[in-house]
């Protein structure tokens, strides 16, 4: 029987690669995204589309239930929709704070919840929850953004534990500088709340870090490649570290102390 994996924000970047190369190692693939009229390549590669948006609680549980539906199991479920909020704290609206962790945790956490009943039930199965070199660095103007990066690993290093004797594994990708529409849609919020207020100093610095990150940064495939490496590994690491300067920039954090780390970060955005 094939083992059956669910993707979320599958509709482009490191989602719509992972849900591609699934399929080719021979896993029945369902792609989840708001955007389904953005994923006819997916379909005709033989990915089974799902219409769902990780902030409507209906949409999630009606997902889980149509795959469940057809195929009677779930075994990995790749958690790797999201989106940059940009912009100095005291700019941005905490609304818009709150929809941040909507997205990216509150989402994740429940269409988790959604499926580990029957990964207890089959004794097996995958989280993989798609973080940052975010969530264990923090950078200025992304402090929500970090944020729900830091709570994603977090919620992981306890989910993992929790979990450990259902042989259910959890696993953490964690991305560097990744050509994808992330970046563009970062830069273009932190200059809508920060690029005209008293940060705009040095929030156009790091917009143009951004743009700079996009002519640098790794492809999508390079961290669909290490989230299939982790789906079809026997015994998973807990973290993968992957792309654009991600491994280089952990291991500064770790040895630099936290001022000269944050003098590093803000030479870059000069």
């Amino acid at each position: 029987m094939k083992k059956v994996a669910l993707v979320t924000g599958a509709s482009s970047g490191i989602g719509k690669e992972t849900a591609r190369l699934l399929v080719q190692k021979g896993y029945t693939v369902y792609g989840a995204a708001r955007r389904l009229e953005k994923m006819g390549e997916l379909k005709e590669a033989g990915v089974k589309l799902i219409a769902m948006d990780v902030t409507d609680d209906a949409s999630m549980v009606n997902g889980v239930n149509e795959i469940l539906k057809n195929e009677e199991r779930i075994d990995i479920l790749v958690n790797n929709a999201g989106y940059g909020s940009y912009g100095a704290l005291e700019d941005v609206p905490i609304s818009e704070a709150k929809y941040q962790f909507e997205v990216n945790i509150f989402g994740l956490a429940r269409l988790t919840q959604l499926v580990l009943p029957f990964m207890r039930n089959q004794h097996s199965g995958k989280i993989i929850n798609v973080s940052s070199i975010g969530g264990s660095i923090g950078e200025p103007h992304g402090s929500w953004y970090h944020a729900t990066k830091f709570a994603v690993e977090g919620l992981s290093d306890s989910l993992r534990m929790e979990l450990k004797e259902f042989g259910i594994d959890v696993v953490i990708i964690k991305p560097g500088a990744i050509i994808t529409e992330w970046g563009t849609i970062a830069r273009q919020n932190l200059l809508k709340v920060s690029g005209n207020t008293d940060y705009k100093t040095l929030a156009n610095k790091h917009a143009k870090m951004f743009e700079n990150a996009d002519k640098h940064g790794s492809q999508p495939i390079v961290v669909a490649k290490t989230i299939v490496k982790a789906a079809i590994s026997r015994h998973p690491k807990t973290r993968y570290a992957t792309g654009g300067g991600a491994k280089i920039i952990l291991f500064l954090r770790k040895i630099l102390s936290d001022k000269m780390f944050d003098k590093m970060v803000l030479s870059v955005m000069r």
